[in-house]
C-alpha cells in the first residue's frame, strides 16, 4: 500500500540521519582525532570544497567501471548461458572460474600493469574480471532450473534447443540476471579502484591514495562517499529497470507486517 510505502521509506531515512548524527556525536565527545574518523560534516565540507577538483576523477572512475562491467556483462552472459546448457561445458569451466575467482584482485593488477601498463586499461580489466563471476552463476543458474517437464513439451510441439533458450530458458533468467547485475556493479567498482590505487594517476583511486599518502582522512572519507553514492545510484536505477523487467516474477504480499 502506498501509503505504508511512505512510512516506510520515511522510516529508513530517519535510521540513515540518525546514523551519522551518532557518528558526529561520537566523534565530538569523544574528542576523536580527525586522522582517525573525521566527522561526516567534516567530510561533507571537504567534498563541497574539492569537488572541482574531484569532479575529473570521479568521471574517470566512473567511466573505467561502466566500461568494465559492461563488458563483465556480456562475457558472462556467454559463458553462462554456454555453461547453462551444456553438461560438458560446466563441468569443463566451472572449476576453472571458481578457481580464477578465488585468486585475490589486488595479486591481478600487477599483471595487467605488466601487459598493458599503467592508466586505465587495467582499471577496466580489473572491473571485468570481478564482476563477470556473479553474472556466469547467475545466468547458469536460471538457465538450468528450467523445468525438465517444459522442455519435453517444447519439444514435443517441434521447438528447437534456440527456441527453447530463447524463449523459455532466458526469459527465465531475468531475476537471476538483475539480482547478479545489482552484485557485480558494486564489485566493478572495487576492482576499479582497487586497480587506481595501485596502477593510474587518475581516478577516486588515486585521490584517496595521495591524500592517505598526505594524512588528508577527510579527503579519504569524501572518496568513499563517492563511491559509496555511485554505487548506491546504479544500484537503484538497475532496481527500478529490474522491477519493469521483472514485475511478473514478483511475488506481490498485501499483508505487510508494520
Amino acid at each position: 500500500m502506498p501509503e505504508f510505502d511512505y512510512r516506510q521509506k520515511a522510516r529508513s531515512a530517519a535510521l540513515i540521519v540518525l546514523f551519522f548524527v551518532a557518528w558526529e556525536l561520537f566523534c565530538l565527545i569523544s574528542g576523536m582525532s580527525d586522522l582517525v574518523l573525521p566527522r561526516p560534516s567534516q567530510v561533507f565540507v571537504t567534498l563541497v570544497e574539492k569537488f572541482p577538483i574531484l569532479w575529473p576523477h570521479i568521471l574517470q572512475t566512473l567511466a573505467t567501471t561502466m566500461i568494465g562491467f559492461v563488458l563483465g556483462v556480456g562475457l558472462g552472459v556467454v559463458l553462462g548461458a554456454v555453461i547453462g546448457v551444456s553438461k560438458t561445458a560446466y563441468d569443463t569451466a566451472y572449476p576453472l572460474l571458481v578457481g580464477f575467482s578465488s585468486i585475490p584482485k589486488v595479486a591481478v593488477v600487477p599483471i595487467f600493469v605488466l601487459w598493458f601498463g599503467s592508466g586505465s586499461v587495467p582499471a577496466v580489466l580489473t572491473a571485468l574480471s570481478i564482476c563477470f563471476f556473479p553474472i556466469v552463476v547467475n545466468i547458469a543458474t536460471g538457465l538450468a532450473t528450467t523445468e525438465p517437464e517444459l522442455e519435453d513439451v517444447l519439444k514435443a510441439l517441434g521447438a528447437s534447443k534456440f527456441d527453447i533458450l530463447w524463449n523459455v530458458g532466458l526469459p527465465r533468467t531475468m531475476p537471476f540476471f538483475f539480482a547478479s547485475l545489482k552484485v557485480a556493479i558494486s564489485y566493478a567498482f572495487v576492482g576499479a579502484v582497487l586497480s587506481e590505487t595501485v596502477a593510474s594517476n587518475r581516478g577516486i583511486g588515486n585521490v584517496m591514495m595521495t591524500a592517505s599518502s598526505n594524512f588528508n582522512v577527510p579527503l579519504v572519507f569524501a572518496g568513499l562517499f563517492v563511491l559509496a553514492g555511485l554505487g548506491v545510484a546504479l544500484y537503484v536505477i538497475f532496481s527500478v529497470i529490474e522491477g519493469r523487467v521483472t514485475g511478473w516474477a514478483t511475488r506481490k504480499n498485501d499483508m505487510v507486517a508494520t
